[in-house]
């Protein structure tokens, strides 16, 4: 029996060393989504009004969140966990671009983004289109999104939380659900800005 145990863990130790030796794979804190079917495409307007792609930041790895300007604390919440990252990158971070979509083309004008986004830091862009364009792009992600009415008059918006994050080839590779914190969205943008 003592033999079989230590064969048996002698075999375990070799295979254990074998996938150690694979090196290059990134280990991830976040959900793996690497070969998804879907977040392949973008086509909006940035704050600054020019058309934008994912192809325009090919060789970076991108951020993406949906949101709202209006947003009481999922958004700001993610835009201030993102500029924490991109301060702890330091030299890193120009090789890095979050992108915020809003959901409510009806008040986050490309004005309004223009003050909102570049205030969490000066390199995060906003996203705009009208109301199929940002359909489409929600569609694309699968992304939820709904206008609430409120008792008030106004309204809010319900949307999903969490974030993508695509390599630097434009890959969709990673979620990450809201609430993580700074620390482990860093760690997985690392193992991402790896050559």
């Amino acid at each position: 029996m003592k033999h079989f145990i230590a064969a048996l863990l002698t075999g375990l130790v070799i295979t254990l060393a074998g996938c150690g030796g694979q090196g290059d794979k990134p280990v991830f804190k976040l959900t793996d989504v690497t070969g998804a079917s879907f977040g392949k495409t973008l086509e909006l307007t940035d704050h600054n009004g020019q058309r934008r792609t994912l192809a325009d930041f090919k060789g970076k790895v991108v951020t993406i969140f949906f949101g709202f300007t209006h947003c009481p604390d999922v958004c700001p919440t993610t835009l201030v966990e993102m500029a924490n990252v991109m301060k702890e990158l330091g030299g890193d971070a120009g090789r890095v671009q979050v992108l915020f979509v809003s959901v409510d083309p009806e008040r986050d004008t490309a004005e309004v983004l223009k003050h909102y986004v570049p205030a969490f830091h000066p390199s995060f862009l906003g996203l705009t289109g009208n109301a199929d364009e940002i359909a489409r792009a929600a569609k694309e992600f699968k992304i939820f999104y709904q206008k609430q009415k409120l008792a008030s008059g106004g309204y809010t918006m319900d949307h999903s939380a969490g974030m993508y994050i695509l390599d630097s080839e434009g890959r969709l590779r990673l979620f990450a659900q809201y609430g993580v914190g700074a620390p482990t969205l860093l760690h997985d943008i690392r193992q991402l800005l790896k050559p």
